[in-house]
Parts: C-alpha cells; structure tokens; sequence
C-alpha cells in the first residue's frame, strides 16, 4: 500500500511539473527564426562546412535585426540585459557580414561565428521568466 501511495505522489508531482514547465515557456518567433538559422549554419562550421554561412549571412543579420526590433516577452525578467545582447548580436553580424565580404578566411570565420553563438546563447540564457 505503501508503494502504491508513493507512486500516485510521484505521479501527480510529475504531473503538475510537467504542466508547469509548459505554462513557463515564453513564445518568441523571432528568437526561434533567428535560432534556426544559426543552427543551420553554426553547426556545419563547426564540422569545417562553411558554405551555409557564407550562402546565409545576409539572412541571419535579417534575422537579428528582426528580433532585435521586436518586442521582449514581458515574462522575461532581465528586458534591459536581453535588449544590450540583442544590440550586441545585430553589431556582431553586421561586422561579420562586412569582413566576410572582404575575403574572411575560414579560421577567422569559425572564431567569429562561435563568438556569436556565444552572443545567441548568452541571450537565451536570460530569456528567464
């Protein structure tokens, strides 16, 4: 009997977080349109394939400046913090556009890249609400 209580229990607590969690989560179309195309392209950077970034770096500086412009979740706490790493991620892609047009050789790419998806990162990080 024992057993079967704390199972029930265990059941419910599962449950009720599992709701939770799904309550939490903050839509932001304009963060999933820009992760799409950072993972599309930094991932196969990673591997040493630098065709996707080269081909889409126009596209994922659309991306950051949309996200940019819209609006915060007004879920997330940190709105001041997530505006600063938003302005930080559109200026990293404008720059990396720029020397990419200027011959960027692939090594230097890889950095830069990594740095913003450092930047991508650090943002979805503060996405907390």
């Amino acid at each position: 009997m024992k057993y079967l209580k704390l199972l029930i229990l265990s059941s419910l607590l599962f449950l009720v977080n599992t709701f939770a969690d799904a309550q939490t989560k903050t839509d932001w179309k304009e963060k999933d349109q820009f992760h799409t195309v950072m993972s599309q392209t930094f991932h196969p950077a990673e591997e040493g394939n630098f065709k996707p970034i080269r081909a889409r770096i126009d596209e994922m500086l659309s991306k950051a400046q949309a996200w940019q412009k819209s609006s915060i979740p007004s879920a997330f706490k940190n709105q001041k913090d997530i505006k600063w790493q938003l302005d930080n991620l559109v200026k990293g892609t404008q720059a990396l556009q720029i020397k990419m047009r200027q011959g960027l050789k692939d090594e230097v790419l890889k950095s830069e890249l990594t740095a913003l998806h450092d930047v991508f990162h650090a943002i979805i990080g503060l996405c907390k609400e």
